[in-house]
C-alpha cells in the first residue's frame, strides 16, 4: 500500500476544507500548507485530489523501510536513498527525495490539524471511541489529552471497564468498578449506578431486555414527529397497526 495513501489523502483534504470553512483565502491556505494553488482550489471546491501521487513504483515494495527510518529521525532524502541502496533498492534518488517531500508536507499538515483546539463534543466523541477506530490524528490528540489530563485517561478506562462488564456479563466486577468510579471524573455516574444497583445487577445477570419496548416507543415518537404532533390516537393507530 502506498504509505497508507488513502488515509493520508483524507487527512490532508480535511485540513484544506476546514481552512476554507473558516473563511481563509486560497492564497492563505497555499501559504500555510505548501500545497499548490491548483490542488487547493480543487479540494476546497469539493473535488477529491490525490496530493500524494508520486513516482513510487520502484519504492512501493520498500516503503516500510523509509517510513521506519523517518520515524527514527532520518529526514534527508539522499541519506534515505543510500540506506535503501544498502538493502538492494535499485530506484533513483529522485523517487526517494520526492517521497520525502510529500512526507514532510504530510507531517506539516498533521501538525496544523493537531494545533486546532477540538470542541468539547469532539473530545467527548474521541475519548469514548475505541482506540482501534480512531484516525491517526485523533489518536495523537487523545494521547496528548491523556498525558496532560491524567484524570480523563482514568475516566476513559473506567468507561471501557463498564462497557466490558455489561457486554461480558461479569457481575464480580461491579463492586470494584463502583468503588473506583466514585473517586473519578464520572463520580456522578458511579453514584447513580450505586443507587440503582439492583437494576444494574439485573441488567448484567438476566437475559431479559427492554430494548424491544424502547424501540417501539421510539418508533411511535418518530411517527408523531413526522405528522408535526397533530396525530390523534386513531390516526397513530392506523399508521402503526394498519387496517385490521
Amino acid at each position: 500500500m502506498q504509505y497508507e495513501g488513502y488515509l493520508w489523502r483524507e487527512e490532508v483534504n480535511k485540513v484544506i476544507r476546514a481552512m476554507k470553512d473558516e473563511g481563509l483565502s486560497l492564497k492563505e491556505i497555499v501559504r500555510r500548507t505548501g500545497i499548490s494553488r491548483g490542488t487547493v482550489r480543487k479540494v476546497a471546491g469539493g473535488i477529491q485530489n490525490d496530493v500524494f501521487r508520486v513516482r513510487e513504483s520502484s519504492l512501493e515494495a520498500y516503503l516500510p523501510i523509509p517510513d521506519a527510518l523517518w520515524m527514527e529521525g532520518c529526514h534527508n532524502g539522499a541519506e534515505l536513498w543510500r540506506r535503501l541502496q544498502a538493502r538492494d533498492f535499485r530506484g533513483s534518488l529522485g523517487v526517494v527525495t520526492e517521497w520525502t517531500t510529500h512526507r514532510r508536507r504530510a507531517d506539516h499538515l498533521r501538525l496544523i490539524d493537531l494545533q486546532r483546539v477540538p470542541s468539547a463534543r469532539k473530545i467527548a466523541r474521541m475519548m469514548t471511541t475505541s482506540r482501534n477506530n480512531l484516525t491517526r490524528t485523533d489518536a495523537v490528540i487523545v494521547a496528548n489529552i491523556e498525558k496532560s489530563v491524567p484524570a480523563l485517561a482514568t475516566a476513559r478506562t473506567l468507561l471501557d471497564r463498564f462497557q466490558t462488564m455489561i457486554r461480558k456479563r461479569n457481575i464480580s466486577d461491579l463492586s470494584p468498578w463502583i468503588s473506583d468510579a466514585k473517586s473519578s471524573l464520572i463520580a456522578a455516574f458511579g453514584n447513580g449506578v450505586s443507587k440503582d444497583i439492583d437494576a444494574i445487577r439485573n441488567v448484567i445477570e438476566q437475559p431479559w431486555s427492554s430494548g424491544q419496548i424502547e424501540g417501539q416507543i421510539n418508533k411511535l415518537k418518530m411517527v408523531k414527529r413526522q405528522m408535526y404532533g397533530r396525530a390523534k390516537i386513531d390516526l397513530l393507530q392506523a399508521r402503526l397497526v394498519g387496517p385490521s
